[in-house]
Parts: C-alpha cells; structure tokens; sequence
C-alpha cells in the first residue's frame, strides 16, 4: 500500500505562482536539450583545443549521453525522494557546477568525468519539467504550458548548431560551457524559493530494488555506446562494441525481470498498459527518429555535399526554429478547439510534406530549396509534439505521471538514438549502391561521360600528361557527390513515408476530457 505521502494530492496553484515555477523548469529543459546540439557542432574545436583524435572527442558526446539516458528513467524516482521542487534545484545547480568544470577542464580525461556529471543532472531535468506541468496547471489551462514544452523539444535542436558556431567563432569552445552558468544558478534559485509543488518521501529510499537499478543502468548505458559506438565502428566487427552489446542483452533481460517481478521495480512498466500512453510513445520513438534524424542529414548533406561551414549551414537550420517560434501562439490557441487526435495528423502530415518536398536534392540545392520545407517541418512537428505528449499522460492517474514523464522522454531519446544509427548504416550502403549504378554509365560507351571528359581533359590541358587524370579524377568525385546526394533523396523519401504512416495511430488514441477543455482533476 502506498503510504500517505506518495499519495500526496498538490494544493491548487496560482497562475503567476504556477508559472513562474513553471517557466523556470521548462529553460532549465531549454538548457539541458540545447547543450547536446552546441556541443556536437563544435566537437572538431574541442579535438584541437585538447589535442585529441577524432574517436577520442567523440566521447565528448557518448559519455554525456550515456549518462543523461541513464538519469532520464531515475528522475522519477529521484524527484519522489527528495520532492521534485529540490530535486530540480539540486540538478540545475548540478548542471551549472559541471558546465563550469567542463569549460575550466584541463585534459581531455577530466572533461569526459564533468561531462558524465553534466549529462546526469542535465537528464534529471528533462522529465521533471514534463510532470510538473500536469500538477501545476488545471486540465483546461495545459495548452500553454504544452506549447512551451514542444518549443523546447524542437527549438533546442534547430537553433543549437548556429548557437554553438557562433559561441565558438566569436569566443572559444569553452563558452559552449561557461553560457551555462548563470542561467543555471537563477533556475536553481528561482526553483529552490518557489512553493513545493510536491512531498517528499524518503522512505522510498528502503524500497529501492537494487539489482533492478543496477541492471537498468548497464542496459541503457551499453543501449546507448552500442547504438552510438557501433555506427561509427562497423558495428559487431569492433570488439567493444560487440562487447556492449552482450552487455545489453544481460543488463536488459535482468532490468525487464525485475520490472515484472520486483515488489517495488525501480521503473513502473505497467503505465503501457494505458492505450493511449502506449501508442504515444510508439509515435513519439518515430517521431525521436525523424526529428534527430532530420536535424543530423541536413547539416550532413549541407556540409560534405555543398561544402558549406557551420555558420551557413546554422542560417538553413533557423528557419525551422523560427517558424517553430512565431508559430507558438497560434498553436497555444487552437489546441483546445479541435480534437487533439486530428490535430496529431494534421501535424504529421505536413512535417511530412515538409520532408518529402526535400527528396529531390540536386547537388547545387542550397538555402532557397531548404526554406518551404523547413517551414513545414517546424509548423507539422510544433502541432504534433505538443499535442502528443499531453496525449500520453491526459489519461493516467496522477501518481504515474512522474514515472510515465521519465519512460516518455526516454522513448523518444532512444528513437534517435536508434534513428541516428539506422540513417547512418543506410547512407553508407546507399551511396555505395548509387556509385554501382552510376559507375555502369562512366564508359567509353557512353558519348555523354566521353564528351565531358574531353571538356574537361581540356580545361587542364596546361597539366600536359596529367591532363586526363586530373579530368578523371573529377569526373569520379562528381560521381560520388551525385552518389551521395541520390542516398539522402531515399532516406528522404523514407523518413516521409514513416511519418505519414505513423500518423494513422491516433486512430487508436481515446479522447482524454481536459483536451475537449474541461473535467475533473485526476
């Protein structure tokens, strides 16, 4: 039987009150997505700044998302323990000590420790933000609160690379740190001096399963390096990365007993037993894919095809976030007047739309061809990111919203995670398959391929004997640039097709009562 303080009902909150808790707990969530894309724009100047190889830096990024999957699923947990008012303090203040410790590192060792610190605490926030919402708001005054969250999820990633190449142009990659600072400690403080907006219940601490912890934290923790490690290693070929992966098996098949079996299991799984939490968090793995995925081959494509730099690149991917941001209020606005499952749709047909308007690149696409598809993407994912995630939670009891938030939040980290290594698996065998096809048309039999060599033989004419190798040589490279492009074109078209079908979940959604705007409180 759950003891008097886990079944803790939270007083009603002002509006002023519950916003200015709010608010601060959503930049706190800002800070933490935001930090994971201005890091990866500028891993290549932390390599030069600590004098590491390339797969040496890249742990730069591993390490913090190991450990942030890892705090995602504890923050519930955690947040029951201490009270979510102190827990968050404790992990904004925590966020800001390791974001300073991480800028003032001294070798390359010391970074990847304040970097797992980092990623920890930085995890905890993610979900608590999430869950507070339903407790700090009444049913029919979430669509505001809801729109802030889709901001988050969705702006952090559109806007980072550009933030952090401006931080690193202007100043030095240890800024991409030290910017972290004092938000953090005015978010710890505002968080700390507001009202609780729960108990705590340190009791909880007795019913702590350990080997379920334990196995969840190596199943998710080798989850994440096998998926991450592996795309970049050639998978199973790479004996840590085949290591991880039996590592997983273990880990996971021990975390998925005790979840079954244990009195008190460290993650309550029978929140999937709700319908509509399940479909929800089917769709948003999808939708995890597709928007980590989108927000990686755009740069990817832009940069290797194009030949582009981070600041340009980051002038194509604000459109996006731009369109994100000045279309907030009008999805604040018609949330309640329409049924949310239509709404869900709506906006993953048009983020759709946006994607497969990008699936006829040409290796000359640049910012104009970008601009209309960016803008349906940002508007499509802004409706159905919002709109999901109420979705998912409307229909369960209030107690399970702190543990549903975390699951929720890991599903759609684990989806691009997933996404990540699937697109990078695929466009290297696609590439590999356009250069087959395109190589049976560079032969002499083809008067086209002989009359662009003899144009080009002449253009380096001056090379005397080297002529025709230097016309070969380009002759193989434009090759492979079309190659490549005709790769991201298939993914293209996939991803468009995956967020088409997905929709036609919300078929299976019930119809929650605080999205027809009214009803009472859980």
């Amino acid at each position: 039987m759950a003891s008097a303080k886990a079944a803790y009902i939270p007083k009603v909150f002002l509006p002023a009150v519950a916003w200015a808790i709010f608010g601060a707990m959503v930049f706190g969530n800002f800070m933490a997505i935001l930090d994971i894309q201005i890091v990866a724009s500028s891993l290549n100047e932390i390599q030069a700044g600590m004098s590491a190889s390339r797969s040496e830096v890249a742990w730069v990024q591993t390490s913090y998302l190991i450990a942030e999957v890892i705090a995602i699923p504890l923050s519930s947990l955690l947040s029951q323990m201490l009270s979510t008012r102190i827990y968050f303090s404790l992990c904004a203040l925590g966020f800001a000590i390791t974001s300073l410790m991480c800028g003032l590192a001294w070798n390359l060792e010391s970074l990847l420790v304040f970097r797992v610190l980092q990623g920890f605490v930085g995890g905890g926030m993610i979900p608590s933000s999430m869950a507070a919402l339903f407790t700090l708001f009444p049913e029919n005054k979430r669509a505001a609160p809801m729109v802030m969250i889709g901001m988050v999820s969705t702006l952090g990633p559109a806007i980072g690379p550009t933030f952090g190449g401006w931080l690193t142009t202007h100043f030095s990659w240890h800024w991409m740190f030290f910017i972290n600072l004092a938000p953090g400690l005015l978010i710890a403080a505002q968080v700390f001096s507001g009202d609780d907006i729960d108990e705590a219940d340190p009791s909880l601490f007795k019913r702590i399963d350990w080997l379920g912890l334990v196995s969840m934290a190596v199943f998710l923790g080798s989850l994440e390096y096998f998926l991450d490690e592996g795309a970049r290693n050639d998978w199973f070929s790479d004996e840590a990365v085949l290591t991880a992966f039996i590592t997983m098996i273990v880990g996971g098949s021990i975390f998925f007993y005790r979840s079954f079996t244990a009195k008190h299991p460290i993650i309550d799984l029978r929140v999937f037993r709700d319908r509509n939490f399940a479909v929800s968090s089917l769709m948003t793995f999808v939708v995890g894919m597709v928007l980590y995925g989108m927000v990686y081959l755009t740069p990817v494509f832009l940069g290797q095809v194009r030949g582009m730099n981070s600041s340009e690149i980051g002038q194509i991917m604000m459109v996006m976030g731009i369109t994100m941001f000045i279309s907030s209020p009008f999805v604040g606005a018609v949330l309640p007047r329409f049924d949310a499952r239509k709404t869900i749709f709506i906006g993953l047909t048009v983020a759709a739309s946006g994607v497969w308007l990008n699936s006829n690149l040409t290796v000359q696409s640049d910012f104009d061809y970008f601009f209309w598809p960016q803008i349906l993407r940002g508007m499509g994912l802004m409706l159905c990111l919002i709109v999901m995630s109420q979705l998912a939670m409307a229909t369960l009891p209030l107690q399970q919203i702190k543990g549903a938030s975390a699951l929720y939040n890991l599903t759609r980290n684990i989806g691009g995670a997933i996404g990540l290594a699937l697109i990078n698996v695929s466009l290297d065998r696609l590439t590999a398959l356009h250069v087959t096809e395109l190589d049976v048309r560079m032969t002499p039999a083809n008067p086209a391929f002989m009359d662009r060599l003899d144009d080009l033989t002449q253009k380096f004419s001056g090379l005397g004997e080297g002529a025709q190798q230097a016309a070969i040589s380009v002759l193989y490279r434009d090759e492979h640039l079309q190659a490549l492009t005709n790769a991201f074109n298939d993914l293209l078209m996939i991803v468009a097709i995956l967020m088409f079908a997905i929709g036609f979940l919300v078929f299976l959604l019930k119809k929650p009562k605080q999205l027809m705007g009214g009803g009472e409180v859980h």
